[in-house]
């Protein structure tokens, strides 16, 4: 992957959602094992402490220890009349890395952003970031062209919002609703299949990301009670490609971060295959047999996205 211009991609296999307007739990994900985190300012802060949830934000960034952590704010929407007050005021922040533009839809809105940010004095030392949340059925229609922007540095997928977008019938954030099934008339009676009603989403804004260049955060498990349903999804989401996982809960971090984290036999098995590549291409073969099965330079792209992300790992 290729980031923007003076632009680092973060280590985010879990992105931390916090309400920007309550100091305390600010302070307590500054101090999680989240890689990532973004103080919200928008669905989890009640209309009437938009204004303190800002100054609250503030604060925080220009106080608190974030130590190496990934740190945005998720900004409310173009639509609401706060948003460039707010991209102002948060430019001056030098410890913020990045804002998240919620119900991300249209290139002329996100370029509208980064002209404010371009045009924002004096110039910050390292560039603002500005990551994408996918959240209507509008924004995934157009997440290609959205990717394709120079200013935009990753997408995320926003499970709750986009369902409701759909119509679907589901009150659970990141879950598919119980009738999505697939029914099959078998001899002895019907049989019901669960089906994904992100599978598509998360497969568009996976090709968006990759083709720009571009990191990708999927959308929260909201059973955050429930250990093997998050479990579940994180792995999931990793197995697709996904670099991280939103959570919003302490106790889904550690779950998530071991989801996308390469495992000892992962990285072992790519080492094994490099090696093999090696010997093969100094003895003039393209392909090698390694456990068992063929391996050639597409396996090798492959391993090397695994051994790239172990070596980023604390």
């Amino acid at each position: 992957m290729t980031p923007p211009a003076g632009m680092t991609l973060p280590l985010a296999r879990s992105y931390l959602a916090t309400p920007a307007h309550r100091l305390r739990m600010v302070q307590s994900a500054a101090g999680s094992a989240a890689d990532a985190l973004f103080l919200d300012l928008e669905d989890a802060v009640p209309v009437d402490e938009k204004t303190e949830a800002l100054s609250t934000a503030l604060k925080a960034l220009n106080e608190i220890d974030f130590g190496t952590k990934h740190v945005a704010v998720r900004i409310n929407a173009s639509t609401s009349q706060s948003q460039h007050h707010e991209i102002l005021s948060l430019y001056a922040a030098q410890r913020l890395n990045a804002i998240i533009v919620p119900k991300a839809e249209t290139c002329d809105d996100i370029q509208r952003i980064a002209s404010l940010i371009q045009q924002a004095r004096p110039p910050r030392a390292r560039p603002l970031a500005i990551e994408l949340l996918i959240e209507t059925a509008r924004g995934l229609m157009n997440v290609d062209q959205l990717a394709g922007l120079p200013c935009v540095s990753g997408l995320h997928l926003g499970v709750g919002d986009l369902a409701a977008s759909l119509g679907a019938r589901s009150g659970e954030i990141g879950a598919s609703p119980t009738g999505y099934r697939h029914v099959s008339n078998e001899a002895q009676g019907l049989v019901a299949s669960p089906l994904d009603l992100f599978a598509y989403p998360m497969m568009r804004i996976l090709v968006a990301a990759r083709a720009f260049g571009l990191f990708v955060i999927d959308g929260p498990c909201g059973a955050f009670k429930d250990g093997a349903i998050s479990q579940a999804s994180a792995i999931k989401a990793a197995a697709m490609g996904f670099d991280g996982k939103q959570v919003i809960h302490p106790s889904q971090i550690e779950m998530t971060n071991e989801a996308f984290t390469p495992s000892p036999a992962e990285v072992d098995a790519a080492r094994r295959i490099l090696e093999a590549l090696e010997q093969a291409q100094a003895q003039g073969v393209g392909a090698v047999t390694v456990d068992g099965k063929m391996i050639d330079l597409a396996n090798e792209r492959m391993v090397r996205r695994t051994l790239a992300l172990a070596a980023r790992l604390p």
